[in-house]
């Protein structure tokens, strides 16, 4: 049914597994749509009673594809254009994330960054491999933070560790994402999946309505102004792509050298 995805039913449980390993799932247009059509599918079928989000080989996701932005489509000016793409897939695959009525569980089995990330924190219970590491990517090629990073850091960690992470766009190692309260859980990695396995088992036997309920409260208290920051998010992105910076940085990028910005 996918080409990007796998699903994977476990009883009344739904694991989604992004796959493309080869390129450390990363996101291009074709995964994006396949997973929006992936979370609206589960987040509507009573059947299912908690879902799991996770990534094949050995890393969770590396992020937005950057070897894919050729294949994008440009705005009338001749820019890229990811206003499009993040207002009407990206956004609403974390919404749907964070608003379906049952428990949602990222299992980190690697490096989950960039949009990456943001999926990794708009679920509800993180479970990390002890080899895992979050990363904000996006100032090392002259981008801000997009998919509702800053808010769902912020919403976990405080303003001071979302600064830190989009300003100095470093690695944090799941012992640290766990200290912060980034993750909830840090096993080694040979304990991840049994302890997921166990974990969906216990939240798909539990009662629904109560998680349902849970979850509205969170979002009402954590996350009210969520929309909001997602379209500021999407406007500044768009602005960014147009600067030589972004130019330089995806360049440095793909030559496999440092950036050498202008400030601009």
């Amino acid at each position: 049914m996918y080409e990007t995805l796998e699903l994977e039913r476990r009883g009344a449980a739904t694991i989604i597994r992004l796959a493309r390993p080869d390129a450390l799932n990363a996101w291009n247009a074709k995964l994006g749509t396949e997973l929006l059509h992936a979370v609206r599918t589960v987040a509507a079928d009573d059947a299912v009673r908690a879902v799991c989000i996770t990534g094949s080989g050995r890393a969770f996701s590396s992020g937005a594809d950057l070897r894919d932005l050729a294949a994008r489509n440009t705005t009338p000016e001749g820019h890229l254009d990811v206003y499009t793409p993040l207002t009407t897939v990206y956004h609403p695959i974390l919404t749907t994330v964070r608003t379906m009525p049952k428990p949602v569980v990222a299992k980190v089995n690697g490096p989950a960054a960039g949009i990456g990330a943001s999926l990794v924190l708009s679920c509800d219970i993180v479970a990390a491999a002890s080899s895992a590491y979050l990363l904000l990517a996006f100032v090392n090629v002259g981008l801000v933070p997009d998919g509702g990073a800053l808010a769902l850091i912020s919403a976990r960690a405080g303003t001071a560790r979302a600064a830190e992470m989009a300003m100095l766009g470093e690695r944090i190692p799941a012992s640290d994402a766990r200290r912060w309260g980034l993750f909830n859980h840090v096993l080694p990695d040979h304990e991840l999946d049994d302890h997921v396995c166990e974990l969906l088992d216990r939240l798909a036997a539990g009662p629904s309505g109560s998680y349902a309920g849970t979850k509205r409260q969170i979002n009402t208290w954590a996350y009210p102004r969520l929309e909001e920051q997602l379209e500021i998010e999407a406007r500044l992105q768009q602005e960014r792509v147009q600067s030589p910076d972004f130019q330089e940085g995806v360049t440095a990028f793909l030559q496999k050298r440092a950036p050498r910005f202008a400030g601009a």
